[in-house]
């Protein structure tokens, strides 16, 4: 048996590992390949899981804003029932009693019980187009801050939200006293809730809260105040 001399053997020891290296080589390049593909298969399916689950918590944020919209809405337009029923209660019994405030001129009387009729009636539009006519001929009536009132919540029962404002705004401010004031400070905000005019709508309400603080009103204020 012949020996190889030692630089034989060294080089086919050589030659033997370069050839296994180059036979493994590919299967672990493979392996390499195929592990790449699996982690950004992975990382695609996690962004995508994400994505879908911020896209969820938008929807239901959405959602919960929609409701607390709608319940806001609600709570407002059952306020509105509530506080139109009691407005024309008080207006029966102020035509019932003639009226809170009785004058000696019974025309003056008569011109002022017409438009509280047609009020009660729920004639809106006609009731504040006839109190305009009572406060014209009877501008300084003790009357007066009554059918300013009860047109201003005519005004706003017929959609005529500016005016109701307006006429409102006056008795407040040259009757500020008035046992309706704060009321028609109420009204004032409602119109300017309707007119999208919140920051108005509250500074009226705080106004209630700060002038009047014993009247009903105020508590009314208070909630509406949560709801802005």
């Amino acid at each position: 048996m012949s020996v190889l001399p030692l630089s034989m053997r060294t080089t086919l020891l050589a030659t033997t590992i370069a050839v296994s290296t180059m036979l493994v080589a590919p299967a672990y390049a493979f392996a390499d390949d195929e592990a790449r593909r699996a982690i950004l298969d992975l990382r695609a399916q996690i962004q995508q899981m994400t994505e879908q689950n911020r896209q969820a918590r938008l929807l239901l944020a959405d959602q919960m804003e929609t409701l607390q919209h709608e319940m806001a809405s609600m709570r407002g337009q059952l306020e509105k029932l509530n506080w139109e029923s009691n407005l024309s209660k008080g207006a029966g019994q102020d035509q019932a009693a003639g009226s809170s405030t009785q004058v000696a001129d019974p025309q003056e009387q008569a011109a002022y019980e017409g438009p509280i009729g047609l009020f009660r009636s729920g004639k809106y539009q006609e009731a504040a187009s006839a109190f305009q006519t009572f406060l014209e001929a009877y501008p300084n009536s003790q009357l007066a801050p009554e059918a300013r009132f009860y047109q201003g919540s005519s005004r706003y029962a017929s959609k005529d939200f500016k005016g109701a404002i307006s006429g409102l705004q006056e008795l407040v401010s040259t009757t500020p006293q008035d046992p309706r004031a704060a009321d028609a400070l109420l009204v004032i905000a409602a119109s300017q809730i309707e007119l999208n005019n919140l920051a108005g709508a509250k500074a009226s309400l705080q106004k209630i809260v700060k002038d009047y603080p014993q009247t009903s009103a105020a508590e009314t204020a208070k909630s509406r105040l949560k709801l802005l």
